[in-house]
């Protein structure tokens, strides 16, 4: 049986040179300071585009946050499409001023249909050359009062498309919310920060990132419909050689879910939308990665790598029936070695949760004891990716909303964690 100890050694060497990569991206980031822009005329005149479903709740504050940040507010036009909304959301949106175009669709259901309806009505509107960017925010985001001025500086240095920092309003509702915040706090910590300091290109993830008018003009607007619609048009515009940047200094926050269903769902979406991108553009992203790093980093990103470790799991569970039945003298063998491989893993995951919670420690809105519980729950939270992918293969998924339910403003977001950051430091 030892042959099984030999499969779970040669997984374990093909998983580390695969992503060998993310652990010099973590090094550097550590010890390399990000990049810096300097102040700009503040000329550039922008549409923020928010999709919104039965966002009434929480759609408001955003558009307060909007409105109180330090980039001049003439320059900076708003529009929400209400997407197949029963609630209040177009009413809400009007009233904190923001342009709606109401959307009744229930065949092109997903927010890229409802993206690309929306740049319609305003390139219908205002023309195509009217706005220099177009920023992407969902509804139940906040953005720190410096995020369109700090955007701006990237976004006037020649960055086409950008992303920025993602933080969370709800970080310590409980071991779910904060699995999601923690691995968000990473992406943009530790890949997509020293991305942009190494001249590769970022990914955009989910909310919170600005695109040049002449490449949603080029596309005639937002053609990317799979299920992760962020990571389709990542991964088609790094393959036709754009380079996305990153602006660590411009700071939003979103909500994450906190109950197992909604997580469970919306996981499942994702990781069904992976395995579409990686049909569609995998091919001609496997060709782009022989002379483009960025390509290599976008496949690792999409790479069904569950499908391995599922395997790796089958053969020992196997191995150690077989062991059971006709030969007990290998159960402690095969029992050691999964033993090994998943603690491994988890310690894996657990150093990376616990160096992003260290670094990123201020920017963590939430009492001492949560952050400090988050670093052990976050592995069991990203191991629990390998049922719900696996089911990702075998159905059928639809786009769902998530309801979002957490109403903070930001000021009371900067009172939270004026408050966590006056307690004891124990780390």
């Amino acid at each position: 049986m030892e042959w099984i100890i030999i499969l779970n050694i040669c997984v374990g060497i093909f998983f580390t040179l695969c992503h060998s990569y993310q652990f010099f991206y973590l090094i550097y980031a550590l010890f390399v300071s990000p990049k810096k822009y300097g102040a700009t005329a503040q000329t550039n005149r922008y549409a923020v585009m928010i999709s919104a479903r039965n966002e009434e709740k929480v759609i408001g504050l955003l558009l307060q946050s909007i409105k109180a940040n330090d980039y001049p507010s003439e320059l900076v036009d708003v529009y929400v499409v209400a997407d197949n909304c029963t609630d209040g959301t177009a009413q809400t949106a009007r009233e904190n001023g923001a342009t709606v175009y109401e959307r009744f669709n229930q065949k092109l259901i997903g927010k890229g249909y409802a993206l690309n309806e929306l740049y319609t009505f305003i390139a219908d509107l205002r023309g195509t050359e009217y706005y220099s960017g177009f920023f992407v925010f969902d509804a139940d985001n906040l953005l720190d009062k410096h995020y369109i001025t700090e955007m701006d500086k990237c976004f006037s240095a020649g960055n086409r498309v950008l992303t920025s920092y993602r933080n969370s309003k709800n970080y310590g509702a409980n071991w779910i919310s904060a699995g999601y915040a923690l691995w968000f706090l990473r992406e943009a910590k530790y890949l997509n920060n020293p991305r942009s300091l190494l001249g590769t290109s970022c990914a955009i993830s989910g909310t919170g990132f600005l695109i040049h008018r002449d490449i949603l003009n080029a596309q005639n607007g937002w053609k990317h419909f799979l299920l992760t619609e962020d990571i389709e048009f990542s991964i088609d515009h790094v393959i036709q050689g754009e380079k996305i940047g990153y602006c660590h200094t411009a700071v939003l926050y979103d909500e994450q879910p906190a109950t197992w269903k909604t997580a469970w769902r919306q996981r499942l979406r994702w990781s069904k939308g992976f395995l579409q991108v990686m049909r569609d553009y995998g091919g001609s992203l496997f060709k782009r990665s022989v002379r483009s790093f960025s390509a290599f980093d976008m496949l690792m990103t999409i790479a069904p790598a569950f499908l391995i470790s599922l395997f790796c799991l089958s053969a020992n569970l196997i191995a150690l029936v077989y062991a059971l039945i006709c030969n007990t003298a290998f159960v402690s063998t095969i029992v050691s070695s999964l033993a090994y491989t998943v603690l491994s893993a988890y310690l894996l995951l657990f150093v990376v949760g616990l160096i992003t919670g260290i670094t990123e420690w201020k920017q963590i809105h939430c009492p001492t004891f949560r952050k400090i519980l988050s670093f052990f729950t976050f592995p069991l939270f990203m191991m629990t990716y390998i049922p719900i992918s696996v089911q990702a293969l075998f159905v059928k998924v639809e786009w769902k909303p998530i309801e979002h339910n957490v109403a903070i403003s930001m000021d009371e977001l900067d009172a939270e964690q004026t408050e966590s950051s006056e307690e004891p430091q124990t780390v």
